[in-house]
């Protein structure tokens, strides 16, 4: 049942082209720098962008910091919110359910499917952006990290490869919560609108000092910390919190969704 998503999510157009709108934006920010050699000051914009001038390695860092707050998990959403709801108004569903899989067996394909899709495109975001920054913006053997000190090729790819999966790990809060709305209602529209509904809350709460003592438990609070692994040394403080809340929100949020789609009534 896994083999059978899995190759479902790779042959669907449709997840090429989400991956390909989710590269052309940062594929245009490199385009712009690189013609125009303008980047924004030190502290502002996106994290790295404007380091990426002067070495474009660094640029993978600075396409998921600009994907990540809005076009990443709305990228998620759709797919995760698809997985259960897509079946059920497309009327497959019953038909599904009728073969000999169980209804968790089923769960577990598409969020097997879904995870996939979550790395699939965070690493071709970034491997486009390490192409395109290295070839326009060129690159040097050595980069400065945010703390001024120097880092080396091995920490530049140690360290990207790090961001690279905690990026992904982040994202599998945002998949749990659509996959389980798509457990709830019929319409993966509804679903993916849920979810977003949800980071949207998120993050404006993160702008409200009202909201202070909420913040360190919102789903958004911590997706951007890992430019963290480039300061030396590495404050790891927020990045453990940050995985340890995505891997809260995924148990309660999956074991919702199995919870109701173990005992809901299918009929479509």
């Amino acid at each position: 049942m896994i083999l059978v998503e899995l190759k479902a999510l790779l042959r669907r157009p449709r997840t090429w082209v989400i991956i390909a709108l989710l590269d052309a934006l940062p594929t245009l920010v490199a385009v712009l720098l690189a013609y125009t050699g303008i980047g924004p000051r030190p502290g502002q914009g996106p994290a790295f962008l404007s380091a990426v001038l002067t070495n474009g390695q660094l640029f993978p860092l600075a396409a998921l910091a600009i994907v990540l707050p809005l076009f990443l998990p709305v990228a998620v959403a759709v797919v995760a919110g698809d997985a259960i709801a897509g079946e059920a108004q497309a009327g497959t569903l019953r038909y599904l359910l009728t073969r000999p899989v169980g209804r968790t067996k089923l769960l577990v394909a598409k969020l097997v499917s879904v995870v996939v899709f979550v790395v699939l495109a965070v690493l071709v975001v970034a491997g486009t952006a390490y192409v395109v920054g290295v070839n326009l913006l060129g690159s040097t053997s050595l980069a400065t990290g945010l703390s001024g000190t120097s880092l080396t090729q091995e920490d530049i790819t140690l360290r990207t490869a790090l961001a690279i999966g905690y990026v992904a790990i982040s994202m599998l809060g945002v998949a749990a919560t659509a996959l389980f709305f798509s457990t709830v209602t019929d319409s993966p529209l509804a679903a993916t609108l849920g979810a977003l509904a949800l980071l949207i809350a998120s993050s404006l709460l993160l702008t409200l000092e009202a909201a202070g003592a909420l913040q360190p438990y919102l789903p958004t609070r911590y997706w951007l910390a890992f430019v963290d692994l480039f300061r030396d040394p590495i404050p790891w403080r927020d990045l453990v919190r940050g995985i340890g809340l995505q891997a809260v929100y995924v148990a309660v949020f999956l074991g919702a969704g199995w919870a109701n789609f173990s005992t809901k009534d299918v009929t479509s």
